[in-house]
């Protein structure tokens, strides 16, 4: 499908593909941490304009300043000290200026991020579909690091999203225009439904906005078809997370978990192996 035509032999290719992902994945950590802070300070400046108030001061934060530096002793991190991986091998897992432990999960978003990425094109090809669920891939993944981190599903990601998996279907690279219209639409509305349900009956909010959205966007990317398998599978996800964080690290029952990770992680899951696991289930049902 939409194939690019290339001579190179696969092994390199996967290899070009994990590299790039593990490079990429370096950036997805400064975009994961950063990002949630430029929107909290954008708000709070958007609300004493709004009150009339002084800007709060403070070190103007973006995406690629300042440059990288250590939390603890403000040391600057130097280009060597920030190769993927490679580099927190080598410090082993500590600065290089104050010794302070650097958190492992910097490496692990960037192994992730690589593995991921040879998932796509081992199983879609070289192609202009593998490379646009790439991307798919690697918004997803940023998305469930940050709701995770703050309960935050950023629309300057999930919109985006939404309106390239409809740009990418305006040609059926996956699906076709019509489904990925109607997926976008009824994936927002049945989070709606269940949010404004839920909230009528206990007076209470039990997700955010932004799992709407989020929903929308694989359903633009997907297609309508798709939307009752990844509210299935996402249901399936959180249990076995939920359970696993309960019982692995003890954390309270009453502590709420985001809801976007477990759609992110379906939607990846039904993108690759949907229309398997949908056939699967007919011809059980069919047998039954």
């Amino acid at each position: 499908m939409n194939t690019i035509t290339t001579e190179l032999p696969l092994w390199f290719i996967y290899l070009f593909t994990a590299l790039f992902g593990l490079t990429l994945g370096s950036f997805l950590n400064v975009l994961i941490l950063r990002l949630p802070k430029i929107l909290e300070a954008s708000w709070k400046a958007q609300c004493c304009e709004l009150l009339e108030q002084p800007a709060p001061e403070g070190e103007k934060l973006g995406l690629a300043f300042p440059a990288s530096h250590c939390p603890a002793c403000n040391a600057p991190i130097q280009p060597w000290q920030n190769i993927p991986v490679i580099s927190y091998l080598f410090l082993r897992g500590r600065c290089a200026n104050c010794k302070t432990t650097i958190s492992p999960r910097y490496p692990i978003i960037e192994i992730v991020t690589g593995l991921l990425s040879v998932a796509v094109v081992y199983f879609f090809g070289v192609n202009w579909q593998a490379a646009s669920i790439l991307v798919f891939t690697w918004a997803l993944l940023t998305l469930t690091v940050i709701d995770f981190d703050t309960q935050l599903l950023p629309d300057c990601i999930t919109l985006p999203l939404l309106w390239l998996g409809i740009l990418v279907n305006s040609s059926g690279l996956i699906t076709d225009l019509s489904s990925a219209v109607w997926g976008a639409i009824w994936g927002y509305l049945a989070l709606w439904s269940v949010f404004w349900a839920f909230k009528l009956l206990t007076g209470k909010e039990g997700m955010g906005y932004g799992d709407f959205k989020l929903l929308a966007a694989l359903g633009a990317w997907m297609g309508w078809q798709m939307l009752p398998l990844v509210i299935i599978l996402s249901s399936v996800v959180g249990a076995v997370i939920g359970i696993a964080l309960i019982v692995i690290k003890g954390r309270d029952k009453n502590i709420p978990i985001p809801f976007g990770p477990y759609l992110a992680i379906a939607g990846w899951i039904a993108m690759l192996w949907g229309d398997e696991i949908v056939a699967r289930y007919l011809q059980i049902a069919m047998v039954g």
